[in-house]
């Protein structure tokens, strides 16, 4: 995501005094660990979905409201917390968002009937609409300008490491120790990033605010309206499908837990590859980079109900639906960021609200289709829904659209 604030200085024009060069890495390094954690709470409940399914004797598809809850909760608080907190300090709201993420987890993880597990995603999604939104500009306020891009680098790194990790060892957990326990990790983990930011995060001041003038304004852009439906179609069609990935391996591919553990950590190194390729192609080229993400994660989810009932297909279409998705959410910020480069708040509002506002759609429509139908019949419809975002890319290329210019917002 691009930066969201603009200091006028490193220390003195926001009148932090100057800090050691390993205290502002830790300071920066709080933040990405709190997005890591983020990501990895938000997405746990994949690779646990039918095991949180059968304890409370739910469908996969009620058990998908465990991603549907925080979606929706981060699209609303985004823009909510962004301008109700704009005059409270970046340091406290931080630590007040990881406090809540920490009790969410340990609510979910003692919680005797789903309802209560349910709370706890509603808390989650607070949390990511509050900290995504104020922790993702910060990185201009804790080290020199001349260290900014590689602390943005360092921030964002987080969201591959927790999609790497949150769903093959929260899969792992669960079948060893049970589901519950990988809940009590998370709310341990962040517990920890509470106590890291209290130690070495600054004070911060806020220095600029969003207002809901400059957030509507936005939607007169058509660049921005297209930014819109762009990362639907897309978002949509991989939530849609890999929330209810673990169903697909067990039922289509007959994996054991072990071997689905294997399958996603595969699935998330892919990712990160997928993030680094699609950062470097759609910094040059946003429009060939977004449609070739939609291109591959469209073959990949319409092929795995053809060639997904072997093992050698499921792991080889992962690969390819991994590297297409770790290059989607850099796509879609980067749309966001060249719709409105004189706002680059509200594009990051923007991008998180309506990211997060479509993972719940998808999870939800999806998990509908999944209780009336079969896996493989949710992974063609989101491979028709990618294509779909394909075509759409194309015919903007064709018209010849182009961003706008700086001067305009």
């Amino acid at each position: 995501m691009a930066s969201t604030t603009t200091a006028t200085s490193h220390s003195g024009g926001t009148g932090l005094p100057a800090r050691s060069p390993v205290i502002e890495w830790l300071a920066v390094l709080s933040v990405m660990l709190g997005i890591f954690s983020i990501v990895t709470t938000e997405i746990l409940p994949i690779g646990l979905l039918t095991s949180i399914g059968s304890s409370f004797t739910i469908s996969d598809g009620m058990a998908g409201l465990m991603m549907t809850m925080p979606g929706f909760l981060a699209a609303i608080s985004a823009p909510l917390v962004t301008m109700a907190t704009a005059r409270i300090d970046r340091r406290k709201m931080l630590c007040a968002f990881m406090l809540l993420l920490a009790l969410a987890n340990g609510l979910a993880a003692v919680a005797p009937d789903y309802w209560l597990v349910l709370v706890s995603r509603v808390m989650v999604g607070i949390t990511i609409g509050g900290f995504w939104s104020i922790g993702a500009g910060l990185a201009d306020r804790l080290v020199p300008a001349e260290k900014v891009g590689r602390a943005v680098s360092v921030i964002f790194s987080a969201v591959p490491l927790g999609s790497v990790l949150g769903v093959p060892v929260g899969t792992f957990i669960g079948d060893v120790a049970g589901w519950r326990t990988a809940f009590v990790v998370m709310g341990v983990l962040t517990v920890g990033v509470l106590v890291m930011l209290l130690l070495v995060m600054p004070p911060l001041p806020p220095i600029e605010t969003t207002r809901m003038s400059v957030l509507g304004g936005m939607f007169r852009s058509v660049n921005t309206r297209f930014a819109l439906l762009l990362t639907f179609l897309i978002v949509l069609a991989h939530f849609g499908t890999y929330t209810y990935v673990t169903p697909f391996l067990e039922q289509v591919t007959h994996a054991g837990p072990k071997l689905i553990t294997v399958f996603l950590l595969v699935y998330g190194v892919a990712g990160i590859v997928g993030n680094f390729v699609g950062s470097s192609l759609v910094a040059r080229r946003p429009r060939v980079g977004f449609g070739a993400a939609a291109a591959l994660l469209a073959g990949a989810t319409l092929l795995l109900p053809v060639l997904g009932g072997s093992n050698v297909g499921a792991v080889a279409l992962l690969i390819v639906w991994g590297v297409a998705y770790g290059a989607v959410p850099v796509s879609s910020q980067t749309w966001f960021a060249k719709a409105a480069p004189n706002a680059p708040e509200a594009a990051s509002v923007l991008f998180t609200a309506s990211f997060q506002a479509t993972i719940s759609i998808g999870a939800l429509v999806g998990g509908s289709i999944v209780d009336r139908t079969s896996p493989s019949t949710v992974m063609t419809l989101g491979g028709v829904t990618a294509a779909l975002m394909v075509l759409v890319t194309l015919i903007h290329f064709a018209r010849g659209l182009s961003w706008p210019s700086a001067t305009r917002s």
